[in-house]
């Protein structure tokens, strides 16, 4: 074979490439727009289902319980539509009747998760926020019983009072706010009584995955000690994260004592150099968070003129066995992080 062939061919399998991977990302749209529209007719049949349970519900709880018999009989092999999720779709028909945008809300979210919503939160409002976070997030439905379990809207309610993002950041603050919780609540197992904050970072390092998962999914991994210099004075930053929805570094440091003023200077100097010598044109200003077992911080952030938030966290020891027998096994951590990529 000679030259020109080789160039041929090898022109031939880059294009052949190409449009392979033009064609597979068509259908992994296809696929993801197939699941989704499925999705969203089997909720519309669920809320119509529960329009007509709730308009017949004069003939009582046996009507329910004939309708179940009837649909088993008809579909023996269809799944759903038991005597308890029959009750389920009438519930749901109720809560969200006179509810133009839940309906579209809950139409993009699997079945399950709509039944976690409706039986623990109460709140509308609040029952909205989390509905919008799953559809961002992804969670699966044992990540969102999670999440509302430990408190996650509330730990982000609070968390706003102890940063200085709406100062210091133009634009995004209230993105960054977002990521901020209070506390920050971390699996980490065999920590010893008065561990020191180098075993935190070694095992948050092992059990990386649980970090993340309570950090937010937009947080990228860049790395732990990492070294920056200056005059020729090496300084090494506990952990650096990289946000990709915020486009920009996350220093954190970790303290396992209670919050102290130069913390923040401290952190106020590591952003300063991630800015100018680490981040490019085309990111933008580097966060700062730091994490202290308690926390006093007064008026120290509003003298910072860099992005910086402190939060306290808490590791699985130091919840109680009911906030522990609801955390999500790694089972469901994995599996959340496996769909994500």
């Amino acid at each position: 074979m000679n030259k020109t062939e080789n160039e041929s061919n090898s022109m031939m399998l880059k294009m052949a490439q190409e449009i392979a991977k033009h064609i597979k990302n068509e259908i992994s749209k296809t696929q993801l727009e197939i699941m989704i529209n499925a999705n969203s007719k089997l909720v519309n049949l669920y809320f119509n289902i529960g329009k007509t349970l709730e308009e017949n519900s004069r003939w009582g709880n046996k009507f329910i319980d004939n309708i179940a018999m009837e649909l088993k009989l008809s579909f023996p092999n269809l799944k759903g539509f038991s005597v308890r999720n029959l009750k389920y779709m009438k519930t749901f028909y109720h809560e969200y009747k006179e509810e133009h945008e839940f309906v579209q809300l809950v139409a993009q979210l699997p079945w399950k998760h709509n039944i976690t919503l409706m039986q623990k939160i109460k709140d509308k409002e609040i029952r909205k926020w989390y509905m919008k976070r799953c559809l961002e997030e992804g969670w699966s439905d044992s990540i969102l019983i999670y999440q509302i379990n430990t408190d996650l809207y509330y730990r982000q309610e609070k968390a706003i009072k102890h940063n200085n993002f709406n100062v210091t950041l133009k634009q995004n603050s209230d993105l960054a706010n977002n990521m901020m919780k209070e506390p920050y609540v971390f699996d980490l197992i065999e920590l010893t009584e008065n561990y020191k904050e180098k075993e935190l970072e070694n095992k948050m390092l092992e059990r990386l995955k649980n970090v993340l998962l309570e950090l937010g999914n937009d947080f990228s991994f860049v790395g732990n000690q990492y070294k920056i210099t200056v005059d020729n004075q090496d300084f090494y930053i506990d952990l650096l994260f990289y946000h990709i929805q915020l486009k920009c570094y996350i220093a954190v440091e970790l303290k396992v004592v209670e919050f102290k003023p130069e913390f923040a200077s401290k952190m106020g100097f590591y952003l300063t150099v991630l800015d100018q010598e680490i981040k490019d044109e085309n990111d933008n200003p580097s966060i700062g968070i730091i994490l202290c077992q308690n926390k006093r911080v007064d008026y120290t952030l509003k003298y910072i003129n860099k992005p910086v938030g402190v939060s306290e966290y808490k590791v699985f020891d130091q919840l109680s066995h009911e906030i522990q027998n609801k955390l999500p096994t790694q089972s469901d951590i994995n599996t959340h992080f496996d769909i994500l990529n």
